[in-house]
């Protein structure tokens, strides 16, 4: 066990995780009844930002062979080092001095379309000041970098805090991920992590308007924190606790008005790009409508690029949320706000049309909090790993190239596991005494608001809580 500063008890995570008590055999084996704990400086805290701040140095040194943008002979693929960042120093106009939006028809949203902006002022800022001769697109790389990697910390800090005193050590799932390690700088992802991370930190700490505006300002960096909107609304209904939902809602709205409004109308085509960028881009080779386009090319369209009807994917998107709907409204229990907002991430992800492979760093603090277990965890983010092999390997091109059915084994397996881990977290919802979270004392450290409310209604049935409910596994 570790005392924080405020002097609650954290457990070590060799002493509550099997998988992290067997790998604990390397430096000695789990800690003992004698082990030094409690250092005023080294915190669970500090210690989940140590490293998370190491895990983000690796994810740059993964990426550093492609640095320099000379990819030669498809270095990008064969190393597995691509990253969107590169390129789109140049595709965007960034070089050229051009501001997004007015200049460029920049196909992000307005936070991340800024987010470029600032890091290409500060790399012309470094040209000038500091290295005349450095190389303007390496720049660029290592101040996103740079840049992303706080956007990270920020991050695993709001998880931590999401995650309750007492359960500071599941953000480590996090802080230590091999995806993130994959995945940190592949695009612009960990900004709007940031943004979704604080908002349910603040959330958990009563402050529905701030979690809103985070809310709002995430999905103007990227449209899926807008999903953690759904989460407050079915545990809304379930608590009958209206009023702070409402106030998110409206924050949500704010924000993201507040920032799209002035680009919007001063550079409508320029805005716009993003949203009919979407609207008509084809399916992802990661998703399962390419997939299925692959297998029955005749029916739905041709054997390569497809774009699916947006009518049909929103309705598979929005089928996909029923489902989640449907469990959070039937569960014995109130489920935990962070095990709804994994699911309804996951099912989007499954689901999109658009769903890249760095998406999937999307959900790592996501399952840190609605299933802080190492094992699976870890099987799945090895899955989303292959996957990311897989394409580079299949974008190669060449008469021995890997070909898209072998990719495909690679996703399916994928997709099962995920569809494991989302089967587990339903699991413990329908069953909470098997939910490691939930004590009777605490059962969700993330409900916020939620946590006063006795009142549990089942589709429309009235209940209250009991301590049996919730008895921690």
């Amino acid at each position: 066990m570790a005392a924080n500063v405020s002097g609650v008890v954290t457990p070590s995570p060799s002493l509550v995780d099997p998988t992290v008590e067997r790998a604990s055999a390397v430096i000695g084996g789990p800690m003992g009844r004698y082990a030094r704990t409690g250092s005023r400086w080294w915190t669970p805290l500090r210690v989940i930002l140590a490293i998370a701040a190491f895990t983000m140095l690796l994810g740059y040194a993964q990426k550093s062979p492609c640095a320099d943008g000379k990819w030669v002979a498809s270095s990008q693929y064969t190393n597995a080092c691509y990253s969107d960042i590169i390129p789109l120093w140049s595709a965007e106009g960034l070089s050229d001095g051009a501001l997004p939006y007015r200049d460029h028809a920049v196909e992000y949203p307005v936070i991340t379309g800024a987010f470029m902006w600032i890091s290409a002022e500060l790399t012309r800022a470094w040209h000038a000041v500091v290295q005349p001769g450095s190389d303007q697109g390496v720049v660029f790389g290592v101040v996103s970098c740079v840049l992303l990697a706080a956007c990270g910390l920020i991050a695993v800090r709001a998880t931590a805090g999401a995650a309750g005193r007492r359960r500071q050590w599941d953000a480590a799932i996090f802080a230590a991920s091999p995806l993130v390690i994959c995945h940190a700088f592949t695009n612009w992802d960990l900004l709007s992590m940031a943004f979704a991370s604080t908002a349910l930190w603040a959330w958990s700490r009563n402050r529905p308007v701030a979690a809103g505006v985070l809310i709002g300002l995430g999905t103007a960096a990227k449209l899926y924190p807008v999903l953690i909107l759904l989460p407050l609304l079915l545990l809304a209904y379930r608590s009958r606790v209206w009023r702070p939902v409402l106030w998110a809602l409206l924050a949500a709205v704010g924000s993201w008005l507040a920032v799209n409004l002035p680009v919007a109308l001063a550079w409508t085509k320029g805005w716009w790009e993003f949203y009919s960028f979407n609207g008509s881009r084809p399916a992802e080779a990661e998703s399962f409508w390419f997939m299925l386009n692959h297998y029955y090319p005749a029916t739905f369209g041709k054997d390569g690029a497809w774009t699916p009807s947006a009518v049909v994917v929103g309705l598979v998107v929005i089928a996909a949320m029923a489902v989640v709907c449907w469990i959070a409204l039937t569960a014995p229990s109130r489920p935990r706000l962070a095990q709804l907002v994994f699911l309804v991430a996951a099912a989007f992800l499954l689901t999109s049309k658009v769903s890249s492979a760095q998406y999937s760093v999307w959900l790592v603090p996501l399952v840190a909090l609605a299933r802080p277990r190492w094992r699976m965890a870890l099987i799945w983010q090895f899955s989303e790993i292959a996957v990311w092999i897989g394409k580079m390997l299949w974008l190669v091109g060449g008469a021995h190239a890997f070909t898209y059915d072998g990719l495909m084994v690679i996703l399916l397996a994928r997709d099962g596991v995920l569809l494991v881990l989302m089967g587990m977290v339903v699991h413990e919802i329908r069953h909470p005494e098997a939910d490691v979270v939930r004590s009777v004392d605490e059962p969700d450290p993330g409900a916020g608001p939620f946590a006063t409310s006795t009142t549990d209604r089942v589709l429309g049935r009235r209940r209250r809580y009991s301590d049996s409910d919730i008895v921690q596994a």
